[in-house]
């Protein structure tokens, strides 16, 4: 391994034009950590939060941008085991995928499901921690009940979708176009809702209401969310594009027995995203091993080009995951 390796920086709060390629050390690992040769990182709206100056990183995080990514692992630091040099892995970052090589905690590590290759791993972690967390964890999705994604396209819908039709839950999206209605109803949606088109909370209300709501959307969302949602519904917030503040009655969650929750996952402890890694191992990775789900790729980038990929990114006319070829 060289001592120094190709990054992308985010040089000021900003647009896409902020991400600059740079020359950085090669971090080391701490006790329990590895360090990743990284093959392909995955782009998150995360990670524009972060370029805008909207979501700091931990402290003890790298500054540079990239939550997820595959590679090999390139070293072992103290009290690691269960990996060796070599092993071919997917992980969840605390920060610094945009890079050559990354460290990140051994136990948010996983392998790279069998028969898929390091393009497709890459856009595991991030999407996946944050929907088996919030959609199965968190929001209790069980089979039969009726479950409305907001955002179906993008790639924390595609991966929600498909979860939840393999749990055996009816799934509902909403989505921007035609083509993205098409892209989910092939995954599994039961039915689609185009926003612009029709308003979702007459959809779901002709449906029963929706048993469980995943949105990322917040705003004015929000109180519609609740009255699309089924006596006994949940609503899990897990962003706010319109904003988190809001005037809600909250009268309808006594006499309706309304949940409200939510999470980011960034924030919890090393620990908590272990036990979600270990429910991800145990539950998902069969799925995706027997081909029965699969991330939806839309487009890949070369590293030093990580603002068209924000840009893409950000034109929200994406379907799926967006990546950045490193090695």
């Amino acid at each position: 391994m060289t001592e120094t390796m190709r990054a992308i920086e985010i040089t000021a709060p900003g647009a896409p034009d902020v991400l600059k390629p740079v020359e950085r050390p090669r971090p080391q690992p701490a006790h329990g950590q590895v360090v990743i040769r990284v093959h392909w990182a995955g782009v998150n709206r995360p990670d524009a939060l972060q370029r805008a100056g909207a979501y700091a990183p931990p402290p003890s995080a790298s500054d540079l941008p990239g939550l997820e990514c595959s590679g090999e692992i390139a070293a072992l630091g103290d009290g690691v085991e269960g990996w060796q040099v070599g092993d071919r892995v997917c992980a969840l970052l605390p920060g610094g995928g945009y890079a050559e090589y990354v460290a990140t905690p051994a136990a948010h590590c996983l392998p790279v499901p069998e028969g898929m290759d390091m393009r497709e791993a890459a856009c595991l972690p991030e999407t996946y921690f944050t929907v088996w967390t919030n959609v199965f964890m968190r929001g209790g999705l069980k089979a039969g009940e009726r479950f409305l994604v907001h955002g179906g396209a993008s790639g924390i819908g595609t991966t929600a979708i498909q979860l939840a039709r393999e749990f055996g839950a009816r799934v509902f999206a909403t989505v921007s176009s035609q083509d993205k209605a098409a892209a989910c109803a092939k995954l599994g949606a039961h039915r689609t809702i185009i926003y612009n088109d029709e308003d979702f909370v007459e959809a779901m209300k002709a449906e029963g209401g929706a048993n469980l709501i995943l949105d990322m959307v917040g705003g004015l969302y929000i109180p519609r969310n609740l009255r699309a949602l089924a006596d006994d519904g949940r609503l899990v917030q897990i962003a706010f594009l319109q904003g988190p503040k809001v005037e809600v009655n909250f009268a309808q969650l006594m006499t309706r027995r309304l949940t409200i929750t939510g999470s980011t996952l960034r924030p919890q402890s090393d620990l908590a995203k272990a036990r979600i890694a270990e429910a991800l191992r145990e539950n998902v990775w069969p799925l995706l091993e027997a081909g029965k789900i699969a991330p939806v790729m839309d487009s890949e980038f070369p590293l030093n080009e990580a603002s068209q990929a924000h840009a893409r990114m950000e034109e929200s006319k994406h379907i799926g995951k967006i990546v950045l070829k490193v090695a």
